[in-house]
């Protein structure tokens, strides 16, 4: 009988906290689950696999040389620059990722983000256990501006899957959309609705939503002449990649009021350095990277991982991006 195929998962605490287990994975072969791989240990805990999962944990040249056994990576996420996938083709080893999943969590996230914004229920309930209420005395207050969403403009940088659904989200809300992609593509029909510069998007916009991924030309592209252009009350909401951003150009326009606020899901290093300035930027909301990270989302991402690694192991590998 051929030897069930070893399986090793890196990294696999946020996949599954407690919530969404791998017994889809683990009927696959010989399952061995680390919460989380140190990189010094990286090494000897993929020695032995023939297949390895990874989210976060890197796959570098280097490792992936010191590694004769490794037939075949599935990256458990959509963005997979934390394998040297070229390295990896020229071993003969495919990479597998998730290229959807968290579509609708990711939307939802975003128009929280943007509701909590205009509404700020946390500072108000913290107001009110505080006493504020019986002091004031009437039957209403509210600390911050209160505005509808109705008439407002969102833009959208990068109208892919999730930027699609965020916009149609806002919609809902009667906002209105506009857009920026470096192709352009169909109009989608939205009252409104047009494709416009990143100039254009930050003069314009309310909100600013970032959905692109992460690539050589857009390195920290949101920087100080971009943000100089924005409207002194838009919000910068942020769920995709965190060094989209120039971070310390951020934390000045908000302290410095050039932008009336942002919610940054993630950042450029995670867990963020003591000294990031974001930290202590005036209006500006941190989120431990959970965008993504609904529980049905989660049990997405862990179904199509299984299917991936099932397709492998048929001889007929998908979503291979190398």
């Amino acid at each position: 009988m051929k030897p069930a195929p070893v399986i090793v998962a890196l990294d696999g605490a946020t996949l599954n906290p407690g919530d969404n287990p791998w017994d889809a994975v683990a009927a696959l072969g010989d399952l061995t689950v680390y919460p989380r791989t140190p990189l010094a240990e990286l090494p000897q805990r993929a020695s032995a696999a023939d297949i390895l999962l990874t989210n976060k944990a890197p796959l570098s040249a280097d490792t992936l040389a010191a590694l004769p056994r490794l037939k075949f990576i599935a990256v458990t996420a959509t963005g997979f620059n934390v394998v040297d996938a070229a390295a990896a083709r020229r071993q003969g080893i495919p990479v597998s990722n998730v290229p959807v999943y968290g579509t609708d969590s990711v939307a939802q996230y975003v128009i929280a983000a943007i509701l909590h914004t205009i509404h700020d229920p946390g500072r108000h309930d913290a107001a009110i256990r505080s006493g504020e209420w019986q002091r004031r005395g009437d039957f209403s207050f509210w600390l911050t501006p209160l505005r509808e969403l109705a008439g407002k403009t969102l833009g959208v940088v990068g109208l892919g899957r999730i930027g699609k659904r965020t916009a149609e989200l806002a919609h809902a809300f009667g906002m209105r959309v506009i857009a920026h992609n470096p192709r352009p593509g169909p109009d989608p029909g939205w009252p409104g609705f047009r494709w416009t510069s990143l100039e254009d998007l930050f003069r314009e916009s309310g909100f600013i939503s970032l959905h692109c991924p992460q690539n050589a030309d857009n390195l920290r592209f949101v920087n100080g002449r971009l943000l100089a252009l924005a409207r002194p009350d838009a919000v910068l909401i942020n769920a995709a990649r965190g060094t989209l951003v120039d971070e310390a150009a951020l934390a000045d326009a908000l302290n410095s009021g050039r932008i009336g606020g942002a919610v940054l899901d993630v950042l450029g290093v995670e867990p963020p350095v003591a000294d990031n300035p974001l930290l202590t930027a005036r209006n500006c909301m941190l989120t431990p990277h959970l965008a993504w990270a609904a529980l049905e989302a989660r049990r997405r991402l862990m179904a199509a991982t299984a299917a991936n690694v099932a397709a492998f192991l048929a001889g007929q590998p998908v979503n291979v991006v190398n």
